[in-house]
């Protein structure tokens, strides 16, 4: 087909992410313009009910192909299985075509969610980079370390408050590792799914994403001795490091940050019983964003700690949190991530009711207890493993959360879970998810 030549699809043929022109006038559409990119369901089901059969559609501007005509894949599974099983042709029988259909519209989901995994591991590793990068230079290359975290930090606030819905992904593919793990990014992408759920300001978002990725700057002039250890610190040590609040601070100042990103920095670690430092403020003392990035920070640090050996679980995190810090954190914006992650957040092993042991990577919001899960299944390709969407298995369901410690060791060899955590935000993924809804 040629650039110029028009591509049309049939009505039926529509999903989250077709770029579309709409052959109406402006005033027989409810659209603000004719063409666009599918966000969701409710814009498909708005086409529909223009009365138009046929579409242009932009493939150069598409996120994904076309639905494949249910009767199309049908038959085409069903005649290459009768070929194969050396039968006469006939035509499918109605059950069959039925069956064949959901066959067919199974493995285009997998096949859309793996694409959407794949591109979500390649955003992340640039971020990750960046991220490296601007926190390394930031005090010998200020200005093109701001325009760059700037960058970075406003295609998130992008993708965090326009788009409809986001999926946290916990990175567990092929192309990261645990070398691509920045505390810093993972702080900015958790604080930012924050500010949708919260309705944040675009405004203050920025101001949020920026203060998140910069919050530890202080620890520069800190010693990889102190950093590093894996024993408790020393109370001198502790107080040592104690002191790369008000030193991050004080380096935003130098490099012409904002001041209240300077005051964030400073006041991330206060605690609202007043236990926090350096200047043991109370909760109503303290910059929202502060406490804001005070509960990611701390959810972060309990995931991935110095000592791997000391880390908790997702599940163990957040369990810790309420149980045992819910006097020192911002009760309220601790319940909301607790609800944005949900029970079994992304990044949690776990075994199912049917005995198969899994990995969360993504949490679909409205439904916590029926996340999306990598499988153990050694019969599929470690690199395209089978990926169940626990809303379409309700005699399915997540019986007990795990450590690593617990995986048989085949288990462990193929799902291969990090022993860092890494957090990315991603519309896409999300947007193969609700092509089940």
């Amino acid at each position: 087909m040629s650039p110029n030549q028009p591509s049309f699809i049939d009505v039926d043929q529509l999903c989250v992410g077709l770029y579309v022109h709409l052959d109406l006038g402006w005033m027989d559409h409810p659209f603000t313009l004719s063409n666009f990119k599918i966000k969701d369901e409710e814009q498909i089901t708005k086409i529909k009910k223009t009365g138009l059969k046929r579409l242009r559609y932009d493939p150069t501007r598409s996120d994904f192909e076309p639905i494949a005509l249910p009767n199309h894949s049908a038959t085409a599974i069903l005649s290459l299985t009768k070929s194969a099983d050396n039968e006469q042709s006939l035509p499918p029988t109605e059950a069959e075509l039925s069956e064949a259909a959901k066959l067919a519209y199974k493995a285009a989901r997998l096949n859309d969610l793996h694409h959407a995994i794949d591109d979500s591991e390649k955003k992340f590793i640039v971020a990750s980079d960046i991220a490296r990068q601007v926190t390394r230079n930031i005090l010998t290359a200020p200005k093109i370390s701001i325009v760059q975290a700037e960058l970075i930090v406003n295609d998130m606030v992008d993708t965090a408050l326009t788009e409809g819905d986001i999926a946290i992904h916990a990175l567990n593919g092929n192309r990261s590792s645990d070398s691509h793990y920045q505390h810093s990014l993972n702080v900015t992408v958790l604080a930012l799914m924050m500010a949708k759920s919260i309705e944040m300001t675009r405004e203050d978002a920025r101001l949020l994403g920026m203060a998140a990725l910069f919050h530890d700057i202080g620890k520069v002039e800190i010693t990889d001795k102190i950093l590093m250890k894996k024993d408790p610190l020393t109370t001198a040590e502790q107080s040592n490091f104690e002191l790369h609040s008000e030193i991050g601070a004080r380096m935003a100042n130098e490099v012409g940050l904002p001041n209240r990103i300077a005051q964030i920095i400073r006041q991330h670690h206060e605690h609202a019983d007043c236990s926090g430092y350096p200047n043991h403020l109370k909760a109503a003392q303290t910059d929202p964003i502060a406490r804001l990035i005070a509960i990611v920070n701390t959810y972060d640090n309990l995931c991935n700690p110095s000592n791997s050996l000391l880390a908790k679980t997702p599940y163990e995190a957040l369990a810790h949190m309420y149980a045992n810090l819910r006097s020192k954190l911002d009760e309220s914006l601790l319940k909301r991530l607790i609800k944005s992650l949900g029970i079994y957040p992304p990044g949690s092993i776990v075994q199912l009711s049917s005995g198969v042991y899994a990995v969360v990577i993504s949490v679909n919001p409205n439904k916590p207890l029926r996340p999306f899960v990598m499988l153990h299944d050694p019969l599929a390709s470690r690199r395209e493993p089978l990926i169940l969407d626990l809303r379409d298995e309700p005699n399915t369901h997540i019986s007990i959360c795990l450590r690593q410690s617990q995986l048989p060791a085949d288990v462990l060899d193929y799902l291969n879970p990090r022993k860092r955590i890494s957090y990315f935000m991603d519309a896409d993924l999300f947007a193969n998810e609700k092509m089940a809804d």
